[in-house]
């Protein structure tokens, strides 16, 4: 049996061509969720346990499979009133399993859970003024209409009614540890489920944070074609049997290449296996071949919002892009800083000349260096949003600052990572404490202090808000914290502190271009990039120094070498060279962790503090999870001062 189920459907609304390749052993897939993607997934089951709270008594089909499920259901079905998780439904060869259905008499109702936030505002940010439904909420409409098509095909004698029940930001939890009720366990074949704790009442939930929206209507619309802007080409009922058949019978759907693809998990180079990535572009371009598609194509170049068109121009490589595909006035800005157009024409040109040197506008870059206030600080958070929230009074997705690195450099260039700060403590909100930390921190001066991109900039900015939603009488320096952010943070609303946060990602932007990041301004590329250029970096830090009594000081690494090269004599990432969080442990000890061995970014960072929080984790798996995110952390800040440390060198300021 080969039923097109939701999550092919999904797939295919996408791209058809993926049905062909999904679960074809011939084909690479790297549809590996990042970690990221793996905090959204957990918080969704959480956010599945929770919304089966709100509709109690309901029977769990917990078996996998068709046959089972389906007999279950149907037998289930034939109660007056019912309640049933993870229901299964088919129709020819259609098949589905509804998070909630709720049968009352002759309804039945279908309840999609998401772990996706809404304002409480009903189903009016989901159409547009036009009437057509808005593209972001478009994947978790078509998902639901999908289930009511089915279930109306199988049932045709029942009303069948969609509803989807998201993350209610209009709500406030009005107890603590809400999240902890929903505890994150693995099996001993390490499979991750959640566990509800065994106490848990509806009444002991408080104030209900997810909302059932009625989305009928809107479901409705994708099933008559009228949910879109532009009339499709085929009706949905024949849209899903194509699908459907195509993927029964194994067959390729052959779909239009476009800016979709340059994402798309079939992408492979692995000699072992085909890539389907290069298969269509092949069949749509019959001169193309692996070796041209090895090349730039030009969604490689940053921040390129034109790509769609260059497609349509025919043009798909980086090597045939001009000016004029572009922009029409290619020129720095009027402070005679890189413009957007300039820095992607300077990334094209040197793909076309295979140029590998770097830009570094010196003298302006000086003359803002020259402008800082030592000692210099650099600072790095890492946070958390959550669909449940930790904490009463808290809303969905609300913004939980956990941690800070600070690094600090004195005018004699001297280097020290000088404070910390991690939250530890189950059920703690960190925020305000945070803050607290971060004043004492940076308040024994008036050193500059920097951050990378906007991330802490707009976390100060949500802790502000927090600060001005509470008494005097429930934080008692509440006005202290808020001049503190106040005083090292550009507001919404035009202010900007005395003491404002420099951004050093924009002053990448602004002043620095390397084609070794890629086209990419994050740290992550920018770091090794700099490594590779610089003498005095690798000299710095080629040796095992860093932690030791004659190097940097550090609060959490020991004779720490950052200065690694691979086979190739390419610098390794220093992001690379992190510890395994578990390497002291034995293998057999590790069997029953639930966390990642490796922390590599910001998302695996959010999973790590959410795990601490609502995981079933030994004391030795939280103090070993701890470790690895204040190494992860108090890295980030060493980047920074990298990073400057190369500027400094080129510009002459050291």
């Amino acid at each position: 049996m080969r039923p097109l189920t939701k999550s092919r459907f999904k797939l295919a609304l996408e791209c058809p061509t993926k049905l062909y390749y999904l679960n074809n052993a011939a084909y690479e897939d790297k549809s590996q969720e990042d970690s990221f993607m793996e905090a959204l997934a957990e918080g969704g089951y959480q956010v599945g346990e929770l919304a089966k709270m709100y509709y109690p008594g309901g029977h769990d089909i917990t078996e996998s499979g068709y046959d089972g499920p389906l007999e279950q259901t149907n037998e289930l079905l034939k109660q007056e009133n019912v309640i049933i998780y993870e229901a299964a439904v088919l129709y020819k060869n259609l098949f589905i399993r509804v998070d909630i259905l709720e049968k009352k008499g002759n309804t039945i109702h279908l309840i999609e859970v998401k772990a996706k936030s809404f304002d409480g505002h009903g189903t009016d940010s989901f159409i547009h003024k036009k009437g057509y439904v808005q593209p972001e909420w478009s994947d978790y409409l078509q998902d639901v209409a999908f289930q009511k098509y089915v279930t109306q095909k199988a049932f045709p004698s029942y009303v069948v009614k969609a509803y989807l029940m998201l993350a209610d930001k209009s709500k406030t939890a009005s107890v603590n540890g809400l999240n902890q009720h929903f505890q994150i366990t693995k099996s001993p074949k390490g499979r991750k489920s959640v566990t509800v704790h065994p106490d848990i009442s509806l009444a002991s939930l408080g104030t209900q944070i997810l909302t059932a929206i009625d989305v009928n209507a809107i479901a409705q619309l994708f099933i008559v074609d009228k949910a879109d802007k532009d009339a499709p080409s085929t009706s949905y009922a024949q849209k899903i049997e194509e699908w459907s058949e195509a993927y029964h019978k194994e067959e390729k759907i052959v779909s239009a290449v476009g800016v979709h693809c340059f994402g798309c998990q079939f992408k492979g180079d692995n000699l072992t296996k085909k890539s389907g990535f290069h298969e269509c572009w092949k069949q749509q371009y019959s001169k193309l071949t692996d070796t041209d598609l090895a090349k730039p194509m030009v969604h490689a170049i940053w921040d390129n919002r034109r790509k769609k068109k260059h497609l349509e121009e025919g043009v798909l490589f980086v090597e045939d892009l001009t000016e004029i595909h572009i922009g029409d006035s290619i020129q720095p800005t009027a402070d005679g800083k890189l413009s957007r157009q300039e820095r992607q024409w300077m990334q094209v040109e040197k793909i076309q000349k295979n140029d590998d040197t770097f830009y570094l506008d010196r003298g302006k870059l000086r003359e803002q260096m020259n402008s800082f206030t030592y000692p210099l600080h650099f600072i790095d958070f890492e946070t958390s949003m959550v669909a449940i929230p930790f904490y009463i009074g808290q809303k969905p997705y609300e913004q939980v600052a956990f941690q800070f690195s600070h690094h600090i450099m004195y005018p004699d260039g001297t280097v020290q990572h000088k404070t910390e700060f991690i939250e530890t403590t189950k059920g703690a909100f960190p925020n305000f404490n945070f803050v607290r930390a971060l004043r004492e921190a940076l308040n024994e001066d008036e050193g500059t202090i920097f951050r990378f991109a906007a991330h802490e900039n707009t976390v100060l900015n949500q802790i502000l808000r927090q600060l001005e939603q509470v008494e005097d009488t429930a934080v008692s320096d509440r006005q202290e914290l808020m001049d503190f952010i106040l005083t090292v943070t550009e507001v919404s609303d035009g202010r900007i502190g005395s003491r404002t946060m420099v951004d050093m990602c924009r002053m990448v932007k602004n002043y620095y271009f390397d084609p070794r990041t890629g086209g990419s301004n994050s740290i992550k590329a920018v770091l090794p990039a700099v490594l590779s250029r610089s003498q005095y970096i690798q000299t710095a830090y080629a040796k095992p120094t860093y932690g030791s009594a004659t190097g940097i000081a550090s609060k959490n690494f020991k004779n720490k070498q950052w200065l690694v090269m691979d086979a190739e004599g390419k610098v390794k990432s220093p992001y690379k060279l992190l510890p395994p969080i578990f390497e002291s442990v034995d293998e057999d000890s590790k069997t029953d962790f639930i966390s990642d061995t490796h922390l590599a970014d910001g998302g695996a960072a959010m999973v790590a503090f959410a795990k601490i929080q609502f995981t079933s984790m030994s004391e030795t798996e939280h103090n070993l999870v701890i470790e690895g995110l204040l190494k992860y952390c108090e890295l980030d800040t060493l980047a920074m001062v990298m990073i400057y440390q190369f500027w400094m060198e080129e510009t002459g300021v050291l």
